[in-house]
């Protein structure tokens, strides 16, 4: 299995507000994604690639960033780090492809501004009664600070 993540990190002491609002709002698609995914596979219910992308996409777009929400939402992840199962996606394609037990898959939001850009990944695997992620969780934006670039 392969292991595909993306963190967001900042040179400087602080980021600014602008770009901590949007890597707040890019985690929340992030997480609501997750956890559309786990209330499925703990209810039993099927879903879908298309439903996990629209959990995050919606997120986004409630938050009026729609349209730098430019990719789908995640990618199948097995033998190949892209892999030949159901995507998170109802932008490119509406992958209809159920999301089944024993697969993984990236969730990876992001909004892209002309000044900067935001993205924050998990990896997850569906279990036959629970989803869960498989990596570290990014919570908190990296910061770089000055000095250390300095060396």
């Amino acid at each position: 299995m392969y292991y595909d993540v993306t963190w967001t990190g900042f040179v400087g002491e602080r980021a600014p507000e602008a770009v901590q609002k949007i890597f707040e709002i890019v985690r929340t698609a992030r997480d609501c994604a997750f956890d559309t995914v786990q209330g499925a596979v703990r209810q039993g219910r099927a879903l879908r690639g298309w439903e996990v992308d629209r959990a995050a996409r919606g997120v986004i777009e409630r938050s009026g960033y729609g349209d730098r929400f430019v990719h789908r939402t995640g990618h199948s992840i097995g033998e190949a780090v892209h892999g030949n199962g159901a995507n998170m996606d109802d932008l490119e394609t509406h992958d209809e492809r159920e999301i089944i037990p024993h697969t993984g898959f990236s969730i990876e939001p992001g909004i892209y501004l002309p000044e900067f850009g935001v993205r924050s990944e998990i990896n997850v695997f569906v279990g036959e009664q629970a989803a869960r992620i498989t990596g570290a969780v990014q919570t908190d934006m990296v910061l770089i600070p000055v000095d250390a670039t300095r060396g």
